[in-house]
């Protein structure tokens, strides 16, 4: 298997390839523009996201091979592929805020993370509109990409808990997330779109927070490996709640419960915070959140 750095610079390729894929579509400059926008699962799906999963799982098994790794894109995890069983999984959103960019917001993204075991190595998140890749392998810090080149970037710190700034969604909001975020001490909000533009915004130092709850749904595999790795090695934290390590490629595609991605500091205080406050909403509305 080739060393981590060779395989970060073809999946740095690839995203960028991924990136050009999605900005034709985006400003309509495809073949066919048309993005065929279909439903699943209530979700919508592009001929945009199907393109670009194809694509980046070509360019992949071209370079790397089936032998070393399997594959679960959000696209095809359903497939044969993505039940091999690997300690080294790759785990693709090809199309990250999906509403988002039927909406032309220009917030959207792509996730590829590698993970080894349960756990992310390698990651990177693109951001199209952009033109911007943040990659990270694990032990190797956090980088932001330009076509002109790359340089390290770093979270915000020496910020008072209240002064934090919280980035959350326009739309996948529930009662109970609203009443955590209502009540949390950050009082400034943040409203953003795709979780991968949600940390690149606390790698730009826009914000500092993002919280994610679960309700009948929750957010995926996909949705969160790519974003953790390089929010932790730009010196942030992602958890859930009670202070425990994510964990990917267990059989369970979603990731329940509460999860808290901060700039590091004040981050046990506010999943303690986090966690105090969905029992108060439990007990105040007899939820069964």
């Amino acid at each position: 298997m080739k060393d981590l750095l060779e395989i970060l610079a073809i999946a740095r390729q690839i995203s960028w390839g991924a990136s050009d894929i999605l900005r034709s579509y985006y400003h309509g400059r495809a073949k066919d523009p048309n993005l065929d926008v279909q439903y699943k699962d209530n979700e919508p799906v592009t001929r945009a996201d199907l393109a670009v999963s194809q694509y980046i799982l070509d360019q992949l098994q071209t370079a790397l091979g089936h032998e070393d790794f399997a594959y679960i894109s959000e696209e095809t995890y359903k497939s044969p592929l993505s039940k091999k069983s690997s300690q080294w999984v790759w785990i693709i959103d090809p199309l990250d805020g999906t509403r988002d960019f039927i909406d032309k917001t220009g917030e959207y993204a792509i996730h590829i993370a590698l993970v080894k075991e349960s756990r992310p190595v390698l990651a990177v998140v693109a951001v199209p509109e952009a033109e911007k890749l943040y990659f990270a392998t694990k032990g190797g810090g956090t980088f932001v990409e330009t076509r002109h080149g790359f340089v390290p970037i770093q979270v915000s710190s020496g910020k008072r808990v209240e002064d934090l700034t919280v980035v959350t969604s326009r739309s996948h909001r529930n009662e109970p997330l609203d009443y955590l975020l209502q009540n949390l001490p950050c009082k400034n909000h943040k409203y953003v779109g795709s979780v991968g533009c949600k940390i690149a915004t606390i790698l730009e130092q826009q914000a500092d927070i993002y919280v994610a709850l679960s309700g009948k749904s929750a957010p995926k595999d996909w949705d969160i490996a790519a974003p953790e790795l390089v929010l932790t090695e730009a010196g942030g934290q992602f958890t859930h709640f009670d202070g425990s390590l994510l964990q990917y490629n267990t059989g369970d595609i979603n990731q329940w419960g509460g999860l808290l991605a901060s700039n590091g500091e004040h981050h046990q205080e506010l999943c303690e915070t986090a966690e105090k406050l969905i029992s108060q909403f439990a007990e105040k509305y007899k939820s069964e959140y």
